[in-house]
């Protein structure tokens, strides 16, 4: 049995993004996830991040597949148990991607399982901003933020559109977040654009993890809280994993962590502003020179 490793309360946290090929059959998927996790481990990540729908598949590639949700949900659970079980075996947390069944002739969530080190499920994010075609015939919406605290550090999680949606990295930053675990099964470049301008807006460590097939428009990897790549996989349909560790003391994020995330807290704050404010009948009058 691998050794596994324990995170305690240290400075900085490892974590790793995946880019596996995402298909519809959960088996395939699952022996695929958990041959990843083995190499984050081997790799020294204490956390390893998949794409929406890496163990279920997604509707978005496949809607033939899963229409009226006639799938093999045993299948999905047993391999959703084997890879909790090695996540315990690893000492290694593990966020997945995956349907999630809800009961009756009620569509699932699309989700993330937060699996810990200790091989449990303790956690899930079901997407909450669905696209139109989820919400009209495949997905059944969440409403709760998820965050996990892990060695010190705060993850924020994200699926897919959601990028559009900066309330969301906000509501994260407000809460104190200082990664956002953002997986997605996309090809649109512009979400590579947006993780950095959302992690340097909101001085945040984005992660992205994105399917093989869709890493010519954005491949998966690590955005810093300055705005840049810490690290990618390769842009070729390809799979792949990379790692970055999570440090507030780094030289090159000591800005962005130390002097642009409280200051820009300061200012949305705005007393700094009210404080300077003067009556004035110059600043008043808006069309005189």
């Amino acid at each position: 049995m691998p050794e596994a490793r324990r995170v305690d309360d240290s400075s900085t946290l490892m974590i790793a993004a995946a880019q596996p090929l995402v298909t519809c059959d959960a088996a395939l998927n699952g022996a695929a996830i958990r041959t990843f996790m083995r190499r984050a481990h081997q790799q020294g990540a204490h956390l390893v991040q998949f794409p929406e729908g890496a163990l279920s598949g997604y509707a978005g590639q496949a809607k033939d597949h899963f229409a009226g949700w006639d799938v093999d949900w045993t299948v999905l659970r047993r391999e959703l148990d084997e890879t909790a079980a090695l996540a315990g075996e690893l000492g290694l947390w593990v966020i997945l991607g995956s349907n999630h069944r809800l009961s009756g002739q009620h569509r699932p969530h699309n989700s993330l399982y937060v699996i810990s080190d200790q091989g449990r499920i303790v956690d899930r994010y079901d997407k909450r901003y669905l696209s139109h075609t989820e919400i009209s015939r495949f997905y059944t919406p969440g409403f709760t933020p998820t965050v996990l605290n892990l060695a010190g550090f705060k993850l924020g999680l994200a699926l897919c559109v959601e990028i559009n949606f900066p309330e969301l990295f906000l509501d994260y930053l407000h809460r104190g977040v200082d990664c956002v675990l953002f997986s997605t099964f996309s090809e649109d470049p512009m979400f590579a654009v947006m993780a950095q301008g959302h992690a340097a807006t909101m001085s945040q460590w984005v992660s992205v993890s994105v399917p093989a097939q869709c890493s010519t428009a954005m491949p998966a990897g690590i955005v810093g809280p300055h705005g840049g790549w810490l690290a990618q996989c390769a842009p070729d349909g390809t799979t792949g994993l990379v790692c970055a560790t999570l440090d507030r003391d780094a030289p090159e994020l000591r800005v962005a962590v130390h002097h642009a995330r409280p200051w820009r807290a300061t200012a949305r704050d705005g007393t700094i502003y009210r404080q300077q404010r003067v009556d004035d009948p110059r600043s008043h009058d808006r069309t005189g020179r």
